[in-house]
């Protein structure tokens, strides 16, 4: 896959209309040097960028109620009384706001169709990752759930086991709810504690419902979470599902608000670390899903140091175009920044030499992260026919 060829990247300048104004932390400015700092480095060098079309309103009521999504499109001319979430601070109104958040939920829908037709085995939406979008309201800066509405069509288009893995610092809770009665759907979510965090969920205790019930999974990490100890939560947890689980496809939010510089949260991780959770993550889908991994943005709100670096890693990695850690952000993109921002502290590499090296969960540490680690195996593994006190499991 080292030319691009079975990977495909969706991006067009109209994803930049998803703006929520103002000093909004939702910049879609993080987008546009995300993709500047991937062209400069020749990660995208050949490869046709796919423009995607707004998603129908029969793509988007997959997911959302007709009221709702009328509720969208007439939000911009109302002004008042607007209920669903709308015209918060956290979603304010914005004009065009229906066919801006469409355009992303269709570039999602765009990603998984190629993956369903065989065209690609991965694809990538960088403006997608909206998660937090309910079936009848906004919340958490997200107005349509893209990635539900992007699951929702591949449950129809020829695949019955597809697993979510959610790695942004808020828990996944849109597309949980979206799936939790659903058997066909695993939901994963790494995140930050919901005492110490918005929403407030995402405790292991919530494990999907009926027939469903173990296919919502939660691994909730307490505040100042590193790398080497958030690896170690995930491989003590994920992989043992996945195998069990066999999905044909990973459709993964790596939202990058885990960062230690992220102003709206508390875990500590690198961009070296959110390089090394999309190798893994990678990895994953080539041993357990045929290789097929649509990825797709999320949170992220330090805008010129953090997401555009790590961003730009995710993108190289679907691509099979993996960036060292050591290789210098290029003067083309710095300079335009450095105008742009000139008393920010710009990134000089592609890392931050940090070590992301990590012990394999069953050592007998006793960790921090490991009170997390045995909550979850316990509460979701019997259920799968895995022992939560065994290692090899």
């Amino acid at each position: 896959m080292g030319d691009g060829s079975t990977a495909a990247v969706v991006w067009d300048k109209g994803l930049l209309a998803y703006d929520l104004g103002g000093d909004h932390p939702f910049n879609p400015v993080r987008l546009e040097l995300t993709i500047r700092l991937a062209k400069a480095l020749g990660v995208l060098d050949g490869v046709e960028l796919l423009v995607p079309e707004p998603a129908s309103d029969d793509e988007l009521e997959r997911i959302h109620d007709v009221g709702y999504v009328t509720a969208v499109r007439e939000a911009p001319l109302v002004g008042w009384d607007l209920r669903h979430g709308l015209g918060t601070a956290d979603n304010p109104v914005f004009d065009r706001m229906h066919e801006a958040t469409s355009l992303v939920v269709g570039g999602s829908l765009l990603a998984a169709e190629k993956i369903a037709s065989g065209a690609v085995d991965r694809a990538v939406s960088i403006a997608g990752g909206l998660h937090h979008a309910m079936r009848d309201h906004a919340a958490g800066f997200c107005v349509y759930n893209d990635v539900a509405v992007a699951i929702s069509w591949l449950l129809d288009h020829g695949f019955d086991r597809i697993a979510y893995i959610d790695v942004d610092v808020h828990h996944g809770d849109g597309v949980q709810a979206a799936f939790y009665d659903d058997p066909r759907v695993l939901t994963i979510s790494l995140h930050q504690h919901p005492s110490s965090l918005w929403p407030g969920t995402g405790l292991p205790t919530e494990l999907g419902n009926g027939a469903a019930e173990g296919t919502a999974v939660n691994i909730p990490l307490p505040p100042g979470t590193k790398d080497p100890a958030w690896l170690r939560a995930f491989h003590a947890v994920v992989p043992s599902l996945l195998g069990t689980f066999q999905p044909q496809l990973l459709v993964t939010q790596c939202g990058v608000d885990s960062h230690d510089e992220d102003p709206l949260a508390d875990l500590s991780l690198s961009v070296d670390g959110h390089r090394a959770i999309y190798r893994a993550l990678r990895e994953l889908a080539q041993k357990h899903a045929g290789g097929r991994w649509l990825a797709v943005g999320g949170g992220g709100y330090q805008l010129l140091r953090v997401v555009p670096r790590s961003w730009t890693h995710l993108i190289a990695t679907v691509l099979d175009r993996d960036v060292d850690p050591s290789v210098s952000v290029p003067s083309e993109w710095l300079d335009p920044v450095r105008e742009l921002a000139p008393r920010a502290v710009l990134p000089v590499t592609m890392g931050e030499d940090k070590d992301t090296a990590f012990q394999p969960w069953g050592d007998g540490a006793g960790l921090a992260v490991d009170k997390a680690i045995a909550d979850v195996r316990r509460a979701v593994f019997p259920l799968h026919g895995l022992d939560p006190d065994d290692p090899r499991d």
